[in-house]
């Protein structure tokens, strides 16, 4: 989501100190600042109320990332890495993924090896496809991807495994069939599942919720909306309408005005994909709504974190795109080096109970540790 990079010194020790130092610094700071655009005094009180019962906690799974990339550099201690050439392809250009790339460029540089990163405007699959496509022509010794379409994708992902070229799902995990090796990233069903209890949190168990989200077929959006939904079951706090904008924010922003202005019962706004928070916070405010209609998002979008501070958005479910980037890297240099065998070994203490997910972990920021947040952010090198 930023841009600059920090310092570079020795390669995994200083992630593992600013994690850890960012733990120890965790505090209650409200954030909320009254100004251009900001909630009216009453309405920020309501939501950091409402904020207050929603728990957050940022730590992620850095600590056990960060034990796996020092295990992944002393096994690639010696070995000849300048042949290599990764690339990350994901799956839209958004704020979002400026973390990922650059925990890749990051991760990439300490190897000393090629990396590129591509993004399709829009979400765009004639894009992505082409993407990989091109990609494949130009050496590539590792792949991590984020799918737009797991089925469109086979034929492509087939092409660079049958070539020797290891895959790494990230983001949103491809089925095993497609060959990908690994899955790295936020496992979907508990992050809907934090959702869907800091909406219920939001509302005080009860009302009507709009989901917002770019796809409803995608496999991340629909483990998302699922453990949202299971988070709810028991409670007054019903989902009455799923609303997809095919990647297309401008449409998530008249989506977003449409369902509450259609529905006047509608107190609760899920927004899935990065760009979806920011457009239901764009058109609750607008309406002079704020505290009235609860906003839980997910990702940290600059925008979404503003909306977090005027008391706009209640919570956003966070992943870690920089660790997707930044793990990814060092996953791609062992699978080529290593080998699959070996480099899994290595993995396996980590792995979810699943067998094939390797968490990146799943944050809550509210305004109490909003603050904290960009800390860390910082510390990363991660700027608006």
């Amino acid at each position: 989501m930023r841009s600059a990079i920090p310092p570079r010194r020795s390669p995994l020790v200083p992630l593992t100190v600013l994690l850890s130092a960012t733990c120890l610094v965790l505090s209650a700071a409200a954030c909320s600042k009254q100004g251009a655009g900001a909630a009216s005094p009453a309405a920020s009180g309501t939501a950091a109320a409402a904020a207050a019962s929603i728990q957050g906690d940022i730590t992620f799974n850095d600590a056990n990332l960060a034990k796996l990339d020092q295990s992944i550099k002393d096994a690639l201690a010696g070995k000849d890495l300048s042949q290599l050439n990764e690339a990350m392809v994901v799956n839209v250009a958004v704020d979002y993924w400026n973390a990922g790339k650059v925990g890749f460029t990051k991760g990439t540089g300490e190897l000393s090896v090629k990396g590129t990163f591509q993004a399709p405007a829009n979400g765009r699959l004639d894009q992505q496809l082409s993407m990989l496509s091109a990609l494949h022509s130009q050496n590539l010794t590792g792949l991590e991807v984020s799918a737009i379409d797991a089925t469109a994708v086979r034929a492509p992902i087939d092409s660079y495994t049958s070539a020797g070229t290891p895959v790494l799902a990230i983001d949103s995990p491809l089925p095993p069939e497609d060959g990908a090796a690994l899955y790295l990233g936020t496992p979907n069903y508990q992050a809907g599942q934090k959702a869907g209890e800091a909406m219920k949190a939001a509302l005080g168990g009860k009302g009507q919720v709009v989901v917002l989200v770019g796809s409803l077929t995608a496999s991340n959006a629909v483990q998302r909306i699922q453990g949202f939904e299971d988070a709810l079951k028991g409670s007054d706090v019903k989902v009455i309408q799923k609303i997809s904008d095919g990647m297309d924010q401008s449409k998530a922003l008249s989506n977003a005005e449409n369902a509450f202005q259609t529905n006047p019962d509608v107190n609760g706004i899920y927004g899935v994909f990065s760009y979806d928070g920011p457009a239901a916070g764009q058109a609750v405010q607008s309406s002079g709504k704020t505290g009235k209609i609860k906003i839980v998002s997910d990702d940290s979008d600059p925008q979404t974190l503003d909306f977090i501070k005027k008391g706009v958005i209640q919570a956003s479910i966070l992943q870690q795109p920089y660790q997707q980037g930044y793990t990814g890297a060092y996953l791609l240099a062992a699978l080529k080096v290593l080998g699959e065998d070996a480099t899994m070994n290595l993995v396996k203490p980590y792995l979810e109970s699943d067998g094939t997910t390797l968490s990146s972990g799943v944050g809550v920021v509210t305004q109490a540790n909003l603050t904290d947040y960009q800390s860390l952010l910082t510390k990363l090198g991660i700027t608006g």
